[in-house]
């Protein structure tokens, strides 16, 4: 003979509630990974073009001054 409890068929119901949401929060933490390895690319890139920028900035500003005493 088999036995029922009350509340069996609710807590296994929640069980897999309880599943599915944590395999969500999964799913939406490697989503937001993925974005932050995007941003972090971008930034990365940024820095380099400005790093360059910047550079190429200072060796225009001390190379002109070096070309007028050499004339």
């Amino acid at each position: 003979m088999v036995t029922q409890q009350p509340g069996f068929f609710f807590a296994g119901g929640l069980n897999v509630l309880l599943f599915l949401f944590w395999l969500v929060c999964v799913g939406l933490g490697i989503y937001a990974f993925v974005l932050f390895v995007k941003l972090a690319r971008r930034g990365i890139t940024a820095l380099d073009l400005y790093n360059y920028a910047k550079n190429r900035e200072i060796r225009e500003r001390f190379e002109s001054v070096h070309k007028d005493d050499q004339l």
